[in-house]
């Protein structure tokens, strides 16, 4: 796949100089550039890289001196991330999925497969699943009976998509996702330590050791357009109700949205994050890695927590908050500051005691 100087400026809406029929096939770190690679040079910083490699076409900040870096043509970007955004979408190559259906793949006569469609190799479709235009299925996927997927989805290697559930356009699965799995719950035939622990906040009770016993997840999950799940990231069914995800929202690897929970729209959940059962989190929420989230609560839009941030109460839109348990940023910043005077402070207290307890008894 390769693109023009000119074609790549067109599609960022970015101004270029010099050649703009030069033409790259891949974008790659300055220093390692080849005369048919794009250099992405974004920064000052890079300048010194670029001159030491081989590349005749970059991607510069405002106002470099392409010229004198002995480039042939150049790309001038204001806001580079956005800029890798584009460039990146041109360039990615894909998975190498051929277009068709495999021979080995094994799908119900039920199911409907969209034109231009591609099933990879030792995938399994079940009865009346929808799967729509332009799907990119790759190997070793499995998406259960009744299962609709929108328009354009791309699925990466050994992706599970369970039984019902309804994903929309442009959805993209990174490798080992697992969609539909059924919720964590569980019951026994009497109140159990743990429900007694939850309403008093320590004391088990007397409660009796007991067996559980499966609530079974009747719901499904439904996944909105434009999302996409990292791999290895677990969204279980709801138990009744269907566990939602909302447009635009991005999850990490290794991310496990739990049972009932609903997320809003452009919401980003990063990696190892742990949202429990029957959670409502609003738009454009972002958590950081590591986060966890405790059930039945909910977190309002526009917040942010920082990583490794557990939540254990409801959260008002637009608070930004850190720490276990989560509080402000700000005032998590102030303990911490504070913890890390705790030794000398308690050598302070020590020296004060010594000195009042060697005072001589007074007249």
């Amino acid at each position: 796949m390769q693109y023009s100087i000119q074609q790549i400026a067109e599609a960022l809406g970015a101004e270029y100089r010099g050649d703009g029929n030069l033409v790259v096939a891949r974008a790659a770190e300055p220093a390692d550039a080849g005369p048919t690679d794009l250099a992405m040079a974004m920064s000052p910083k890079y300048a010194e890289a670029l001159n030491g490699g081989s590349a005749k076409a970059a991607v510069l900040w405002e106002g470099a001196d392409w010229q004198a870096m002995g480039l042939k043509a150049a790309i001038f970007v204001v806001r580079p991330r956005m800029a890798m955004s584009g460039i990146t979408a041109m360039l990615d190559r894909g998975q190498g999925v051929e277009p068709g259906i495999h021979p080995s793949a094994v799908i119900d006569p039920s199911a409907e497969i969209g034109e231009s469609a591609s099933v990879g190799p030792l995938t399994v479709i079940g009865a009346r699943a929808r799967i729509g235009n332009g799907a990119v299925v790759g190997p070793h996927c499995v998406i259960g009976v009744d299962a609709v997927l929108g328009e354009n989805v791309v699925l990466r290697e050994m992706v599970s998509i369970g039984a019902r559930v309804q994903i929309g356009d442009r959805f993209i699965a990174q490798p080992g996702a697992r969609i539909g799995a059924d919720g964590f719950s569980f019951v026994t035939p009497e109140v159990s330590d743990v429900e007694n622990v939850r309403k008093t906040m320590g004391d088990k009770g007397d409660a009796q050791a007991q067996s559980w016993q499966r609530i079974h997840s009747l719901g499904a999950v439904e996944i909105g357009d434009d999302v996409e799940v990292g791999a290895n990231c677990t969204v279980d069914n709801g138990t009744i109700r269907n566990t939602r995800i909302g447009n635009g929202t991005k999850l990490d690897n290794l991310v496990h949205i739990g049972h009932n929970t609903r997320v809003g729209q452009d919401c980003l959940i990063c990696g190892q994050a742990g949202v429990s059962g029957s959670v409502e989190i609003g738009n454009n929420v972002v958590l950081g890695g590591q986060t966890g989230v405790v059930d039945n609560i909910f977190i309002g839009d526009g917040v942010i927590a920082g990583g490794g941030t557990k939540i254990l109460s409801n959260v008002p839109a637009g608070r930004v908050i850190m720490g276990y348990p989560a509080v402000k940023m700000e005032t998590h910043t102030d303990i911490y500051k504070t913890q890390r005077r705790l030794p000398r402070l308690a050598r302070d207290v020590e020296a004060l005691k010594k000195a009042v307890f060697k005072q001589p008894p007074s007249d």
